[in-house]
């Protein structure tokens, strides 16, 4: 991330997916870092044997703005996923989230 100019601020996850919350730099192309970071960490994670299951990540991602006001309140959630997830597995969290920002999807790119 710093070679692109960005910044991580919090990383974690559950079985089925992976939150980040990282600053974009403008320069950067969004596609461009999920991409890389896509590449690093499935190197990392082979390599380090990690998950043993893992084969590699799936073609899409979902990614959504915020304000930096909201930063300290992003990493919280973010730091707790597994408790989060008992409530809310994460097709029910994505859905809300597509909802809450007003974004008109289809339930079949869902899956």
């Amino acid at each position: 991330m710093k070679n692109k100019q960005c910044h991580l601020h919090q990383v974690n996850g559950v079985e089925d997916h992976v939150h980040f919350l990282f600053s974009l730099h403008p320069t950067i192309a969004l596609s461009a870092l999920v991409k890389d970071l896509k590449i690093a960490s499935a190197k990392w994670i082979k390599t380090k044997n990690v998950f043993p299951g893992f084969d590699h990540w799936q073609s899409g991602y979902g990614a959504f703005t915020h304000s930096l006001a909201d930063k300290e309140r992003l990493m919280k959630y973010i730091q707790n996923q597994e408790t989060h997830h008992r409530k809310m597995d994460f097709r029910e969290e994505y859905k809300h989230l597509l909802q809450e920002h007003g974004i008109e999807f289809d339930e079949q790119y869902l899956e």
